[in-house]
C-alpha cells in the first residue's frame, strides 16, 4: 500500500490513503467509523458505517468482502445520490438545470479536514457535475468522545440561469446487515411519542410531516434503526437519527435490491421546489446520528452527552423550578389572585412564578382561546398596573417572574388581524380554516419577524427583571400562502428560516434568559429549535402514569435537563407519585397550592428541598433505563454522576392488577464493580417510614449482577432511592 495522503487530528481521525486507484476517507470517533471511498471514476461511496477498526488501513478491504447482487447503477451506496443519470433508487438530490435538463452526476473534486478544537472535527467533501457548473459540498462534523456525527450539504451553481432544486437531503447513509428494524414514533395531542417497531421490508418507508409548524405532533422526526436483529437496552447495533429542523421533514428508509438499507433525510420537498439563483448557497439543516454496538441505552447516552456539551442552550447550567398558574386559574385571574399565588410560590419553595395565557388584549380580551391572540398589550381589566407591577411584587415575595407568549399566532378576532390581514398565512381565494381558533403569522415576511421579535423584546425592555419565557406554538399551517413572498414554493422553508432569524435575534440580545419550547406538548421538539431554548414541554398530558411512558421515550433522544415536568391534578395518583415522576427532569408545579392538605403541602416543600440536592445528578448525569414500563409491572430509571459515586433511582408501579409488585430485584447499571455502595430511600411522605434498610452496603458487582429490590407494591407505588459510594 502506498500512502498518498495522511490526515489525522488528535481528537478525530480522518485518514486518506490510495489503494488500487481508490481513495479511502475514514471518519472516526472514539468507537465508530463512517468510511467514504473515492473510486477511479471519482464516484464517492459510503462503504462502511459501524464500529471502527483497529487498523484504519484495512477499510480498503471492506468492499471486497461482500458478494451481493449486482449493482447495476454503480451508485447504490453513493455518499449523496443524484437523480436523473444512472441512478435507479431514491435520490438525495434532484435538480432541473437552467437549460431544462433533469439529470445530475456528482464526482469527487477534493476533501478537507478542519480541527475545530474541543475534540470536534469537520470533514468537507466537494462534489461537482462534470458537465454542468453545479457543485455539492458534503459536511461531516464529528464529535469524537460522544460518537455523534452531524451531516449536512451545501448546494451551489454558476449556471446561466436559475435551477430548480426538487429534492435536497441533508444526509444519505448506507447500511449493511442481515435485516433492519425501525423504531418510529407517532402521536397526537396528549398522546406524544408512542413507539412502533417493525422490520423494514423492500421498498421505501417514509417518515415525514407536512404541518409546516409544530411539525412533530403526529410524526416525530426522531427514529432508531436496529441492524441484524432488534436491539435491546444493552445489546445490539442501533442507530439513532434525527433532523435538526423545526418544519416539514422527510426521512426515506429504502432497502435496495442488494438488501442494503439506504437512509435519506432532510427538509421535506413537499410543495417546496426551491429556485436556486446562480452563486446562491443553499445549506441544508444537519442530520444528526449516533451508532451504538451495545444497545439503545449507550446510543441515548451518547446523544444526551452531546446535547448537554454542545447543542443545548446552557446545557451544563442550572434550571429554575416554578409554579404555573394555568391549572389554578385558567383565563380567570386578576392582580389580587396573582398576589396570592406569589405567596403560594414562596411558600411552596420554588424559584419562579409563571403567568400563563390570558394576560393580554383589550379590544378583544383574552378570556378564552377564541380572541386576543396577537394583541400583546396588558389587559387593563385584569392587570390595571401592568406586568411591571407583577414582576416587582413577585420579587418582593422572594421569587422570580416569568410569562407565557405565543407570538407566531393570531386569532382572527384581534386588532392585529384587523390591521394586518396580509401578515397572516392564508390563501386569498380560500375559506379560512382554524386550528385552535387561530391562524399562523407569516414569518417569511421581515415585518412579521420584526413584530414577533418585538413581542419578546418589548416585554424585556419594559420589565428587565423578567426571568423566564414560555414560548407556545399551537397552530399548524393550513392554506399555505404568503402575501409578500414572490415564490410560494419557498414558503415552508422560508417560514422556518424566519423563525430562526427571530430566535437568533432574541438570543443575541438576551443570551441567558431561560425559555421553554412549548407547542401544545411535544409538537416542535428538535435540536434545530433547542439550541435557542433551555427546555421543552413534552406533553400537555401530565397524568403521571402517562408521563412515565412519554418521558421514557423522549429520554432516548433528549437529556433530562430539557424535559419540563410539572406536578398537576391530572390522574388519580397521590401527590407523592405525581411529584416523583416530575422530578425525573426539570421540576415544576401547576397545582392549587392553597387546596393542598397539610401533609401534602409539607411533602411538596420537602420534595423540592430533596430535589435541589439531587437535581445535578438528574440533569448532568448518565441515564440508565433499568425496568421498562412496557415490559414490566415496574418502571425503573437510574441517573448517576460521571464519577460513579452518587446516583438516584426512580421506581414506579405501573400495573394496578392484584398483588403486582417488584417481584424481582432490579439490576443496576453504570456502577464500578469493586466500589461499595449504600442505598437509601428518600422523598418519603410525612409520617411514613421506609421498608428498606440503609445499613447494608453492596458492591457495584452485586448490584449489577443480582440487583436491589425497591419493594414497590400497591401501598408503595413510587419509591426513590439514593445511591452513594460508601466510605
Amino acid at each position: 500500500m502506498n500512502i498518498k495522503n495522511y490526515l489525522a487530528l488528535f481528537f478525530f481521525s480522518s485518514v486518506c490513503f490510495a489503494a488500487k486507484s481508490q481513495t479511502i476517507i475514514p471518519i472516526e470517533t472514539k468507537d465508530n467509523a463512517v468510511v467514504l471511498q473515492v473510486d477511479s471514476s471519482k464516484n464517492v461511496s459510503l462503504i462502511y458505517l459501524g464500529h471502527k477498526l483497529g487498523n484504519a488501513a484495512e477499510y480498503k478491504e471492506v468492499s471486497g468482502m461482500y458478494r451481493q447482487a449486482e449493482d447495476y447503477t454503480g451508485v447504490l451506496n453513493a455518499a449523496y445520490t443524484p437523480a436523473g443519470s444512472r441512478n435507479l433508487v431514491e435520490p438525495a438530490i434532484e435538480v432541473t438545470h437552467a437549460d431544462g435538463n433533469n439529470s445530475l452526476d456528482l464526482r469527487y473534486v477534493s476533501h478537507n479536514v478542519k480541527d475545530l478544537g474541543n475534540q470536534i472535527s469537520l470533514l468537507s467533501v466537494v462534489l461537482k457535475d462534470p458537465v454542468y457548473n453545479f457543485a455539492v459540498t458534503l459536511y461531516y462534523k464529528s464529535y469524537f468522545n460522544e460518537n455523534v456525527v452531524e451531516q449536512w450539504s451545501s448546494i451551489k451553481h454558476s449556471e446561466k440561469g436559475n435551477i430548480l432544486l426538487r429534492k435536497y437531503a441533508s444526509a444519505n447513509l448506507h447500511l449493511k446487515g442481515k435485516g433492519y428494524w425501525l423504531n418510529q414514533y407517532h402521536g397526537d395531542w396528549a398522546k406524544e411519542m408512542r413507539p412502533e417497531e417493525s422490520k423494514l421490508t423492500h421498498g421505501i418507508k417514509t417518515l415525514d410531516t407536512k404541518l409546516g409548524t409544530r411539525a412533530n405532533i403526529f410524526q416525530p422526526s426522531v427514529f432508531m434503526v436496529s441492524i441484524d436483529q432488534p436491539a435491546t437496552e444493552d445489546e445490539g447495533t442501533v442507530l439513532l437519527g434525527s433532523l435538526e429542523w423545526s418544519g416539514n421533514f422527510r426521512t426515506d428508509l429504502e432497502i435496495d435490491n442488494q438488501d442494503n438499507l439506504r437512509i435519506i433525510s432532510g427538509i421535506n420537498n413537499y410543495a417546496s421546489t426551491y429556485t436556486l439563483k446562480p452563486n446562491e448557497d443553499f445549506v441544508t439543516p444537519a442530520f444528526l446520528y449516533t451508532l451504538s454496538t451495545h444497545g439503545k441505552g449507550e446510543a441515548s447516552r451518547n446523544l444526551q452527552r452531546w446535547a448537554r456539551n454542545y447543542k443545548l442552550l446552557d446545557g451544563k447550567g442550572e434550571r429554575l423550578t416554578l409554579l404555573n398558574n394555568w391549572e389554578a386559574t385558567f383565563f380567570d385571574f386578576n392582580e389580587s389572585k396573582l398576589s396570592a399565588l406569589f405567596k403560594d410560590t414562596k411558600n411552596l419553595g420554588v424559584d419562579l412564578f409563571l403567568l400563563d395565557d390570558g394576560w393580554f388584549a383589550n379590544k378583544y380580551p383574552r378570556n378564552s382561546d377564541h380572541a386576543g391572540l396577537g394583541d400583546w398589550q396588558e389587559n387593563k381589566q385584569k392587570l390595571p398596573n401592568g406586568i411591571s407591577s407583577l414582576v416587582a411584587e413577585a420579587e418582593q415575595n422572594g421569587v422570580k417572574f416569568g410569562i407565557w407568549v405565543e407570538p407566531e399566532m393570531v386569532n382572527p378576532k384581534s386588532e392585529l388581524y384587523e390591521k394586518h390581514p396580509d401578515w397572516v398565512v392564508k390563501q386569498p381565494k380560500r375559506e379560512e380554516y382554524y386550528y385552535r381558533n387561530q391562524l399562523v403569522l407569516d414569518l417569511t415576511n421581515p415585518k412579521v419577524q420584526d413584530f414577533v421579535f418585538g413581542v419578546v423584546d418589548g416585554l424585556f425592555t419594559k420589565n428587565p427583571k423578567l426571568a423566564y419565557i414560555k414560548w407556545d406554538c399551537n397552530a399548524v399551517i393550513y392554506n399555505a400562502y404568503s402575501a409578500t413572498l414572490k415564490n410560494q414554493s419557498h414558503f415552508y422553508i422560508e417560514y422556518v428560516r424566519g423563525l430562526y432569524k427571530v430566535l437568533q435575534r432574541i438570543r443575541e440580545k438576551y443570551p441567558k434568559v431561560p425559555m421553554m419550547l412549548c407547542s401544545g406538548g411535544g409538537g416542535r421538539v428538535d435540536y434545530g429549535a433547542l439550541q435557542y431554548f433551555t427546555e421543552f414541554w413534552p406533553s400537555d398530558n401530565t397524568d403521571p402514569m402517562e408521563r412515565i411512558f412519554i418521558q421514557w421515550q423522549y429520554s432516548y433522544f433528549y437529556p433530562a435537563i430539557t424535559s419540563a415536568n410539572h406536578v398537576t391534578d391530572w390522574g388519580k395518583q397521590p401527590i407523592k407519585f405525581r411529584t416523583d415522576v416530575a422530578m425525573m427532569g426539570k421540576l415544576g408545579f401547576d397545582i392549587v397550592v392553597s387546596h393542598l392538605t397539610g401533609n401534602d403541602l409539607k411533602f411538596c416543600q420537602e420534595a423540592i428541598q430533596t430535589y435541589n440536592g439531587i437535581k445535578a445528578v438528574i440533569w448532568h448525569g448518565d441515564q440508565y433505563r433499568l425496568a421498562n414500563p412496557d415490559e414490566s409491572s415496574v418502571a425503573s430509571m437510574f441517573y448517576i454522576n460521571q464519577e460513579k459515586t452518587s446516583g438516584v433511582i426512580f421506581n414506579y408501579l405501573v400495573n394496578n392488577r392484584y398483588a403486582e409488585n417488584s417481584k424481582l430485584p432490579i439490576r443496576l447499571k453504570g456502577l464500578i464493580a469493586d466500589k461499595q455502595y449504600r442505598i437509601t430511600e428518600i422523598n418519603l411522605f410525612p409520617g411514613t417510614k421506609s421498608s428498606l434498610s440503609s445499613l447494608k452496603v453492596f458492591t457495584g458487582d452485586f448490584l449489577m449482577r443480582v440487583g436491589f429490590n425497591p419493594d414497590v407494591n400497591a401501598s408503595r407505588t413510587s419509591v426513590i432511592l439514593k445511591v452513594e459510594e460508601a466510605h
